[in-house]
């Protein structure tokens, strides 16, 4: 990883980030100015906001969904679909 090595023998795929986050490091006054650098190599590694993104896209696909399917059935009129 902080070789810069990929497992296929290229470049790692989030190198670049580990890269910027480690030269910020070594030249920054508190660890806390290179919050975003961390951030994005950690996005890199792990996609936890990709991933709580694609999950909040897809709750709200499925409630209009549901939406539909209740105003095809003729129940939910009027209240658009809040509890």
């Amino acid at each position: 990883m902080a070789s810069g090595w990929g497992i296929t023998g290229n470049k790692g795929r989030c190198y670049d980030f580990w890269v910027d986050f480690s030269e910020c490091m070594s030249r920054c006054r508190e660890p806390k100015d290179c919050g975003l650098l961390r951030e994005d190599y950690f996005e890199c590694l792990h996609h936890s906001k990709e991933f709580q993104r694609r999950n909040r896209v897809y709750k709200e696909e499925q409630r209009q969904l549901r939406a539909g399917a209740e105003k095809a059935k003729g129940g939910g009129a009027g209240d658009g679909g809040h509890h």
